[in-house]
């Protein structure tokens, strides 16, 4: 199986971005802002990456993004506001909050959804996407 995260925009506030499965979108998310792939406090290079089932202490049943460059424990987990990570990818339903304080709601709904559709599966392909301009204005705001 293979999920795109199609990333579509980035501030200081936030990575925000789609998940699709056969060109459908179905979760949304939220990252850390890019700061050079630095642990804890920026988002993973876009590319090719395989996630595996992991149990984790902290988030029980979810998923490791593997192969990070420099990185490891990168989860798929919920959570809302960018300080509910440290470098992992939260999954929600919709965007919400301000200008100023943008977050995603029903992460708890988009988390079960998220597994839902990964029930069977141990292992998926993740191909993360940038849009051209996203490093570009990543500093802006």
């Amino acid at each position: 199986m293979r999920l795109d995260l199609l990333r579509v925009g980035q501030s200081k506030r936030g990575t925000f971005g789609v998940i699709r499965h056969d060109q459908v979108p179905f979760v949304l998310t939220l990252e850390r802002p890019w700061e050079d792939n630095e642990t804890d406090i920026s988002c993973i290079p876009a590319g090719r990456y395989t996630c595996r089932r992991v149990r984790s202490m902290r988030f029980g049943n979810t998923y490791e993004v593997c192969d990070v460059p420099g990185r490891t424990n990168v989860l798929f987990h919920k959570g809302n506001f960018i300080y509910d990570t440290k470098g992992c990818i939260l999954i929600g339903e919709e965007f919400s909050g301000t200008w100023d304080h943008p977050f995603i709601a029903s992460s708890e709904r988009g988390f079960l959804e998220f597994t839902k559709l990964l029930a069977d599966i141990s292992e998926f392909d993740l191909v993360i996407h940038d849009p051209p301009d996203i490093r570009d204005e990543s500093t802006e705001v």
